[in-house]
């Protein structure tokens, strides 16, 4: 497996995951995706982290799939490669501590995904984002299963089936983006929000998340009851 290909590091009970490609646009490829999926498990089975914190070497966040990985493939290991690919979205719908997003430059295709699928996400002023797959002839299905829960069906379909790429304020507006921040604030002010976080009960914070993510799968008076 090649090595490096994610960093990870902690600090005062905070978990930091950076993507570590930057020379590929940290594209994913399948070592790539392996070792983001180990790592987020490795932070949340680490009791001194408390909130993990996704942010990415280079000028961008993540650009998606790597399109040197489709050269000479056939149908079976085209879907092989994209089911584990698209694992990191399971790992994050699973994990009980916060997840913060710090996003930089493009976060476009599964880099979107990634950002929009994280609990909370923090975006550099000049980021930009978009479910591009479909402009090279692929589509932004694993991106959409997050989006669709935050914006809707309307807005998810325009954008997955037309590629048009968003600014963060714009993002910020339907909900995508929690906060928008100067491109040279983004890592304080990221870290900043992982501090408040972390500075809460571990066992509120995990009992907070766990009964958000029944409420929003549930019909309304069904999640309240599973709140008592």
């Amino acid at each position: 497996m090649a090595a490096n290909l994610i960093l990870t590091r902690k600090a005062n009970r905070i978990g930091f995951i950076t993507l570590n490609r930057p020379e590929a646009m940290n594209t994913f490829t399948p070592e790539f995706a392996d070792q983001l999926d180990q790592a987020l498990w490795s932070m949340e089975n680490d009791d001194e982290v408390r909130v993990i914190v996704i942010n990415a070497a280079g000028k961008h966040f993540c650009t998606g799939i790597s399109l040197d990985q489709f050269n000479n493939q056939t149908h079976q290991e085209y879907r092989k490669f994209l089911y584990g690919i698209d694992a990191f979205y399971h790992t994050l719908a699973d994990l009980n501590k916060p997840t913060i997003a710090s996003v930089q430059g493009f976060a476009l295709a599964n880099g979107a995904g990634l950002s929009f699928a994280c609990d909370m996400t923090v975006a550099a002023e000049t980021a930009t984002f978009g479910t591009t797959a479909i402009n090279v002839g692929l589509i932004c299905l694993g991106p959409a299963a997050p989006m669709v829960k935050i914006i809707g069906k309307k807005k998810t379909m325009e954008m997955v089936l037309t590629g048009d790429m968003i600014s963060a304020a714009e993002a910020k507006n339907l909900g995508l983006v929690n906060k928008v921040v100067a491109d040279e604030d983004l890592e304080a002010e990221t870290l900043k929000l992982a501090e408040k976080l972390v500075a809460k009960s571990p066992i509120a914070l995990r009992i907070g998340k766990e009964g958000l993510k029944r409420l929003q799968d549930v019909p309304y008076h069904q999640g309240l009851d599973s709140m008592d």
